[in-house]
Protein backbone atom coordinates (compact mmCIF):
# COMPACT_ATOMS: atom_id res chain seq x y z
CA UNK A 1 0.00 0.00 0.00
CA UNK A 2 1.30 3.43 -0.96
CA UNK A 3 0.01 6.71 0.43
CA UNK A 4 1.15 10.32 0.77
CA UNK A 5 1.95 11.92 4.11
CA UNK A 6 1.91 15.69 3.65
CA UNK A 7 2.64 18.62 5.92
CA UNK A 8 4.48 16.81 8.72
CA UNK A 9 8.07 16.68 9.93
CA UNK A 10 10.36 13.76 9.09
CA UNK A 11 10.34 12.74 12.78
CA UNK A 12 6.62 11.91 12.52
CA UNK A 13 7.11 9.87 9.35
CA UNK A 14 10.00 7.97 10.93
CA UNK A 15 8.04 7.36 14.14
CA UNK A 16 5.24 5.74 12.12
CA UNK A 17 7.76 3.61 10.24
CA UNK A 18 9.48 2.42 13.42
CA UNK A 19 6.18 1.64 15.14
CA UNK A 20 5.05 -0.41 12.12
CA UNK A 21 8.23 -2.47 12.24
CA UNK A 22 8.71 -2.91 15.97
CA UNK A 23 5.61 -2.10 18.02
CA UNK A 24 2.44 -3.21 16.24
CA UNK A 25 1.63 -6.64 17.78
CA UNK A 26 0.94 -9.86 15.87
CA UNK A 27 0.45 -13.54 16.70
CA UNK A 28 3.42 -15.81 15.99
CA UNK A 29 4.64 -19.28 16.93
CA UNK A 30 6.58 -18.98 20.19
CA UNK A 31 6.71 -22.53 21.60
CA UNK A 32 7.24 -25.77 19.67
CA UNK A 33 6.71 -29.00 21.61
CA UNK A 34 8.52 -31.61 19.52
CA UNK A 35 7.04 -35.06 20.12
CA UNK A 36 8.79 -36.82 17.25
CA UNK A 37 11.23 -35.72 14.57
CA UNK A 38 13.16 -38.27 12.53
CA UNK A 39 13.83 -35.85 9.64
CA UNK A 40 17.25 -34.49 8.71
CA UNK A 41 16.62 -30.99 10.15
CA UNK A 42 17.39 -30.70 13.85
CA UNK A 43 14.61 -29.80 16.30
CA UNK A 44 16.03 -26.32 17.00
CA UNK A 45 16.39 -25.39 13.31
CA UNK A 46 12.96 -26.71 12.43
CA UNK A 47 11.44 -24.83 15.37
CA UNK A 48 13.08 -21.63 14.16
CA UNK A 49 11.68 -22.13 10.65
CA UNK A 50 8.22 -22.79 12.06
CA UNK A 51 8.39 -19.63 14.17
CA UNK A 52 8.88 -17.48 11.07
CA UNK A 53 5.67 -18.68 9.40
CA UNK A 54 3.22 -15.71 9.48
CA UNK A 55 -0.13 -16.49 11.09
CA UNK A 56 -3.34 -14.72 10.07
CA UNK A 57 -5.01 -13.79 13.35
CA UNK A 58 -6.09 -10.45 14.77
CA UNK A 59 -3.90 -9.77 17.83
CA UNK A 60 -6.63 -7.53 19.27
CA UNK A 61 -8.68 -10.67 19.90
CA UNK A 62 -6.04 -12.07 22.27
CA UNK A 63 -4.47 -11.11 25.58
CA UNK A 64 -0.78 -10.72 26.30
CA UNK A 65 0.75 -13.86 27.84
CA UNK A 66 3.33 -13.52 30.60
CA UNK A 67 6.17 -16.05 30.85
CA UNK A 68 4.82 -17.62 34.03
CA UNK A 69 1.21 -17.58 32.82
CA UNK A 70 -0.52 -20.75 31.64
CA UNK A 71 -1.74 -21.09 28.07
CA UNK A 72 -5.48 -20.43 27.62
CA UNK A 73 -7.85 -19.92 24.71
CA UNK A 74 -7.58 -16.16 25.40
CA UNK A 75 -3.82 -15.86 24.99
CA UNK A 76 -2.70 -18.80 22.86
CA UNK A 77 -3.37 -20.33 19.44
CA UNK A 78 -2.49 -24.00 18.98
CA UNK A 79 -1.41 -25.67 15.73
CA UNK A 80 -0.57 -29.33 15.22
CA UNK A 81 1.89 -30.74 12.71
CA UNK A 82 1.67 -34.46 11.94
CA UNK A 83 3.40 -35.59 8.74
CA UNK A 84 5.18 -38.76 7.63
CA UNK A 85 6.59 -40.39 4.54
CA UNK A 86 6.18 -44.14 4.44
CA UNK A 87 8.77 -46.64 3.20
CA UNK A 88 8.50 -47.75 -0.39
CA UNK A 89 8.71 -51.41 -1.31
CA UNK A 90 8.99 -52.19 -5.00
CA UNK A 91 7.42 -55.31 -6.48
CA UNK A 92 9.82 -58.23 -6.62
CA UNK A 93 12.30 -56.66 -4.21
CA UNK A 94 12.94 -57.97 -0.73
CA UNK A 95 14.42 -54.89 0.87
CA UNK A 96 12.79 -51.47 1.01
CA UNK A 97 14.09 -48.77 -1.27
CA UNK A 98 14.35 -45.32 0.28
CA UNK A 99 13.68 -43.12 -2.75
CA UNK A 100 12.09 -39.75 -3.37
CA UNK A 101 10.82 -37.59 -0.56
CA UNK A 102 7.92 -35.59 0.77
CA UNK A 103 7.89 -31.82 1.02
CA UNK A 104 6.40 -30.44 4.22
CA UNK A 105 4.62 -27.13 3.66
CA UNK A 106 2.97 -24.57 5.91
CA UNK A 107 -0.39 -25.95 4.72
CA UNK A 108 0.34 -29.02 6.84
CA UNK A 109 -0.07 -26.92 10.00
CA UNK A 110 -3.57 -27.62 11.33
CA UNK A 111 -5.25 -25.16 13.67
CA UNK A 112 -6.68 -26.85 16.76
CA UNK A 113 -9.32 -24.60 18.40
CA UNK A 114 -9.31 -24.42 22.18
CA UNK A 115 -12.13 -23.32 24.49
CA UNK A 116 -14.61 -21.21 22.51
CA UNK A 117 -12.19 -20.34 19.70
CA UNK A 118 -14.17 -22.39 17.16
CA UNK A 119 -17.20 -20.15 17.76
CA UNK A 120 -15.25 -16.89 18.10
CA UNK A 121 -13.39 -17.40 14.84
CA UNK A 122 -16.04 -19.24 12.83
CA UNK A 123 -16.43 -16.56 10.12
CA UNK A 124 -14.21 -16.57 7.05
CA UNK A 125 -12.64 -13.19 7.81
CA UNK A 126 -11.87 -14.25 11.40
CA UNK A 127 -10.70 -17.79 10.65
CA UNK A 128 -7.23 -18.52 12.00
CA UNK A 129 -4.77 -19.89 9.46
CA UNK A 130 -1.27 -19.49 8.08
CA UNK A 131 -0.87 -16.60 5.63
CA UNK A 132 0.65 -18.68 2.82
CA UNK A 133 0.07 -22.40 2.27
CA UNK A 134 3.18 -22.89 0.12
CA UNK A 135 6.01 -22.06 2.52
CA UNK A 136 8.45 -24.98 2.43
CA UNK A 137 9.37 -26.07 5.96
CA UNK A 138 11.42 -29.22 5.43
CA UNK A 139 11.61 -32.42 3.41
CA UNK A 140 11.13 -35.97 4.66
CA UNK A 141 12.74 -39.09 3.34
CA UNK A 142 11.07 -42.48 3.32
CA UNK A 143 10.30 -43.71 6.81
CA UNK A 144 10.72 -40.26 8.39
CA UNK A 145 8.03 -38.37 10.31
CA UNK A 146 7.39 -35.23 12.34
CA UNK A 147 4.87 -34.68 15.10
CA UNK A 148 4.75 -31.51 17.17
CA UNK A 149 2.45 -29.00 18.83
CA UNK A 150 2.92 -25.29 18.26
CA UNK A 151 1.74 -22.46 20.52
CA UNK A 152 1.26 -18.95 19.08
CA UNK A 153 1.28 -15.92 21.38
CA UNK A 154 1.01 -12.16 21.03
CA UNK A 155 4.26 -10.23 20.63
CA UNK A 156 5.99 -7.28 18.96
CA UNK A 157 8.89 -6.97 16.52
CA UNK A 158 11.00 -5.25 19.18
CA UNK A 159 11.21 -8.63 20.94
CA UNK A 160 11.68 -10.80 17.84
CA UNK A 161 11.50 -10.20 14.09
CA UNK A 162 8.90 -12.97 13.67
CA UNK A 163 6.34 -10.68 15.37
CA UNK A 164 6.93 -7.82 12.92
CA UNK A 165 3.75 -7.38 10.82
CA UNK A 166 5.53 -5.80 7.84
CA UNK A 167 7.94 -7.17 5.27
CA UNK A 168 8.97 -3.57 4.70
CA UNK A 169 7.83 -0.10 5.73
CA UNK A 170 9.62 2.72 3.94
CA UNK A 171 9.16 6.32 2.91
CA UNK A 172 10.86 8.77 0.55
CA UNK A 173 10.55 12.48 -0.09
CA UNK A 174 8.48 13.51 -3.10
CA UNK A 175 10.82 14.49 -5.98
CA UNK A 176 10.61 18.05 -7.33
CA UNK A 177 11.83 18.75 -10.87
CA UNK A 178 12.16 22.33 -12.12
CA UNK A 179 12.85 22.86 -15.83
CA UNK A 180 14.65 26.19 -16.32
CA UNK A 181 14.38 25.78 -20.06
CA UNK A 182 11.36 24.16 -21.66
CA UNK A 183 11.90 24.48 -25.44
CA UNK A 184 14.34 22.19 -27.23
CA UNK A 185 14.92 20.67 -30.61
CA UNK A 186 13.17 17.36 -31.09
CA UNK A 187 16.40 15.39 -30.62
CA UNK A 188 17.44 17.29 -27.49
CA UNK A 189 13.94 17.02 -26.02
CA UNK A 190 13.85 13.26 -26.46
CA UNK A 191 17.33 12.97 -24.94
CA UNK A 192 16.22 14.98 -21.90
CA UNK A 193 13.09 12.87 -21.47
CA UNK A 194 15.19 9.68 -21.65
CA UNK A 195 17.39 10.92 -18.77
CA UNK A 196 14.46 10.21 -16.45
CA UNK A 197 12.37 7.05 -15.79
CA UNK A 198 9.47 6.51 -18.15
CA UNK A 199 6.50 8.75 -17.41
CA UNK A 200 8.36 11.50 -15.51
CA UNK A 201 8.74 13.92 -18.45
CA UNK A 202 7.01 14.18 -21.79
CA UNK A 203 7.28 16.34 -24.89
CA UNK A 204 4.66 18.51 -26.56
CA UNK A 205 5.18 19.45 -30.26
CA UNK A 206 5.59 23.14 -31.03
CA UNK A 207 6.23 22.87 -34.77
CA UNK A 208 9.32 23.66 -36.88
CA UNK A 209 11.26 20.82 -35.26
CA UNK A 210 10.78 22.22 -31.75
CA UNK A 211 9.22 20.54 -28.70
CA UNK A 212 8.27 21.66 -25.23
CA UNK A 213 9.41 19.43 -22.35
CA UNK A 214 7.02 19.31 -19.38
CA UNK A 215 6.95 17.45 -16.08
CA UNK A 216 4.24 14.77 -16.33
CA UNK A 217 4.60 12.88 -13.02
CA UNK A 218 7.50 13.79 -10.74
CA UNK A 219 6.68 11.07 -8.17
CA UNK A 220 7.89 8.40 -10.63
CA UNK A 221 11.40 9.85 -10.54
CA UNK A 222 13.98 7.75 -8.71
CA UNK A 223 16.33 10.76 -8.26
CA UNK A 224 19.05 8.98 -10.21
CA UNK A 225 20.54 12.38 -11.25
CA UNK A 226 21.32 10.92 -14.65
CA UNK A 227 20.44 14.26 -16.27
CA UNK A 228 23.34 15.99 -14.46
CA UNK A 229 25.83 13.77 -16.27
CA UNK A 230 25.04 15.62 -19.50
CA UNK A 231 26.70 19.04 -19.68
CA UNK A 232 24.05 20.47 -21.98
CA UNK A 233 21.35 19.93 -19.33
CA UNK A 234 23.34 20.57 -16.14
CA UNK A 235 22.26 24.22 -15.82
CA UNK A 236 18.78 23.76 -17.27
CA UNK A 237 17.28 21.35 -14.73
CA UNK A 238 17.06 21.70 -10.93
CA UNK A 239 16.45 18.52 -8.93
CA UNK A 240 15.20 18.74 -5.36
CA UNK A 241 12.67 17.19 -3.00
CA UNK A 242 9.59 18.47 -1.20
CA UNK A 243 10.69 18.52 2.44
CA UNK A 244 7.28 17.85 4.00
CA UNK A 245 5.79 15.48 1.42
CA UNK A 246 6.50 11.80 2.09
CA UNK A 247 5.61 8.89 -0.18
CA UNK A 248 5.01 6.05 2.27
CA UNK A 249 4.98 2.36 1.37
CA UNK A 250 3.73 -0.46 3.62
CA UNK A 251 4.18 -4.09 2.59
CA UNK A 252 2.47 -6.45 5.00
CA UNK A 253 3.47 -10.04 5.72
CA UNK A 254 -0.20 -10.85 5.16
CA UNK A 255 -1.16 -11.34 8.79
CA UNK A 256 -2.82 -7.90 8.94
CA UNK A 257 -3.81 -5.71 5.98
CA UNK A 258 -1.73 -2.52 5.38
CA UNK A 259 -4.67 -0.12 6.05
CA UNK A 260 -5.30 -1.82 9.41
CA UNK A 261 -1.59 -1.68 10.22
CA UNK A 262 -1.52 2.06 9.60
CA UNK A 263 -4.50 2.61 11.89
CA UNK A 264 -2.92 0.48 14.62
CA UNK A 265 0.40 2.33 14.29
CA UNK A 266 -1.31 5.72 14.58
CA UNK A 267 -3.22 4.56 17.66
CA UNK A 268 0.06 3.50 19.29
CA UNK A 269 1.69 6.83 18.38
CA UNK A 270 -1.28 8.74 19.83
CA UNK A 271 -1.05 6.65 23.01
CA UNK A 272 2.65 7.47 23.36
CA UNK A 273 1.92 11.19 22.92
CA UNK A 274 -0.84 10.93 25.53
CA UNK A 275 1.55 9.31 28.00
CA UNK A 276 4.06 12.13 27.54
CA UNK A 277 1.35 14.77 27.94
CA UNK A 278 0.09 13.18 31.15
CA UNK A 279 3.61 13.01 32.54
CA UNK A 280 4.29 16.73 32.12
Amino acid sequence: MEFDLIGVDSSIANAIRRILIAEVPTMAIEKVYMLNNTGIIADEILSHRLGLVPVRADPRDFNWKEDEESATDRNTIVFKLRVNYKNIKRAGEEKKEFTGGRNVYSRDLVWEPKGDQAERFASEEKRIQVVDDDILLTKLGAGQSIECELHCVKGIGKDHAKFSPVATATYRLHPDIELLQAEYSKEEGEKLVNCFPKGVLETEPLGKGKVKVVVKNARLDTVSREVLRHDEFADKVVLSRVKNHFIFNIESTGAISPPELLIMALEILASKCGNIKNSL
